[in-house]
């Protein structure tokens, strides 16, 4: 028996963002190949995705886009109840269906790296003023604190130096 294989190719936007609802990716415009395979007692899903997404930045908080490219792999099986382990996910064979969607999102933040900041000199300027104003501040108070801990001294130690001079 030949293995059979179907590709499909459709495209994400916004609107799927908006509709998984999920923290890290709100916005982005991605196309999907997904290529299913057929075996004897499975299907093997493949993915694609590549595209970009619309992420904000760690540095100024503005919109960046931020290219991605990732594989995935699904293998699903029909069962007599959902279960979705690491390696295969059983759905229900009354059911039949899978929803892919989550996934695909997985696998889209998953390529994301933790620390996003725009290229040198992309950042907005006003925001960095903003920050660099408010760095300068924290800094100074910061300062003045531990001048002012510095010269106020627990009355305890005081005494304690008295009793350690007239030694």
């Amino acid at each position: 028996m030949q293995d059979l294989v179907r590709t499909y190719n459709f495209a994400i936007d916004d609107e799927f963002f908006t509709a998984i609802d999920a923290p890290a990716v709100k916005r982005g415009n991605l196309d999907v190949e997904l290529s299913i395979k057929k075996n004897i007692d499975s299907f093997t899903l493949s993915f694609y995705i590549e595209g970009d997404v619309v992420l904000s930045c760690d540095r100024c908080l503005g919109d960046m886009d931020y290219p991605i490219e990732t594989e995935g792999e699904l293998i699903v099986k029909l069962g007599d109840h959902f279960s979705d382990d690491d390696e295969i996910i059983i759905i229900p064979e009354e059911e039949g269906r899978i929803d892919i969607s989550w996934y695909i999102y997985e696998w889209i933040a998953l390529d994301i790296p933790i620390h996003h900041v725009h290229e040198d000199g992309e950042c907005d300027e006003t925001m960095l003023r903003y920050l660099c104003q408010y760095q300068t501040e924290e800094r100074a108070d910061a300062t003045a604190e531990s001048e002012e801990k510095e010269q106020q001294t627990d009355p305890r130690w005081d005494a304690l130096k008295k009793i350690l001079n007239n030694n």
